[in-house]
């Protein structure tokens, strides 16, 4: 697995923020409108989600460095859903605003930090800032993926689904375990249990499954005891807040 440094995580965080800004200074007020990839989402729906997820961790640092917390979302998850909701409507002047102002005053917070920011303390999974940092990494990078633009799960870097194979390790269930085999790499077993199965194919696809997203390249293939199976069923995605406050 990719060990993943604080410098590094900036360099991503950076990358995957300009990812986001370019896929909507392209879009259309049609496009906003239409239909994301995510079930029962437009695309307006993903835009606010990555607006109010970049602004929530921002708070998180911007707390952490004085010493202070403060939950996630105002609301809890109840109060990012309204958000949401009240928000993924907007032109698409609004959202293009709301996405560059929210990913400017997050990467600051991110890039102002000292080597011991990093480690203070945030509300968020009762982690430091470095986990946050890790959280809204994921958060864009598949976001920008769920916005159903043509940039798929084969645009995600090694180092990247290497995260996720271990970050969403939560989601195989118990007595499992699984044999992750991406096509020429190192195998990575995930889960503790006596069932094994083998999912083989390329890295990517192997990242999107488990991130529940469709693969794109087409070449996933569970086995068990050298026997062809169904791809196991998954436990949810880890919760970062409680449903109910």
């Amino acid at each position: 697995m990719t060990d993943i440094t604080p410098e590094k995580l900036l360099e991503e965080l950076r990358r995957s923020a300009d990812v986001v800004a370019a896929i909507a200074a392209k879009l259309t007020e049609q496009d906003v409108k239409a239909p994301s990839e995510l079930p029962g989402w437009t695309r307006g729906h993903v835009l606010a989600h990555i607006s109010g997820i970049a602004n929530a961790m921002a708070r998180q640092l911007e707390y952490a460095v004085r010493g202070e917390r403060i939950e996630l979302y105002d609301g809890g998850f109840e109060g990012r859903t309204r958000a949401i909701e009240m928000t993924a409507g907007h032109s698409l002047a609004e959202h293009r605003a709301a996405v560059d102002a929210a990913l400017e005053r997050a990467l600051r917070a991110f890039g102002e930090l000292d080597a011991a920011g990093w480690h203070e303390p945030i509300t968020y999974r009762r982690g430091v800032v470095f986990d946050g940092g890790l959280a809204l990494w994921r958060e864009l990078v598949i976001h920008a993926t769920d916005l159903g633009t043509g940039r798929g799960p084969e645009t995600w870097n090694r180092p990247f689904c290497e995260h996720l194979f271990d970050f969403l390790s939560a989601r195989v269930p118990e007595g499992q375990k699984l044999v992750l085999q991406p096509l020429g790499l190192p195998a990575v077993a995930i889960g503790s249990g006596g069932q094994s199965t083998v999912i083989s194919g390329m890295l990517t696809d192997i990242a999107a499954w488990l991130a529940g997203r469709t693969p794109s390249l087409g070449s996933l293939r569970a086995t068990a005891a050298a026997d062809g199976v169904d791809l196991p069923a998954l436990l949810p995605w880890p919760a970062g807040l409680p449903v109910n406050n």
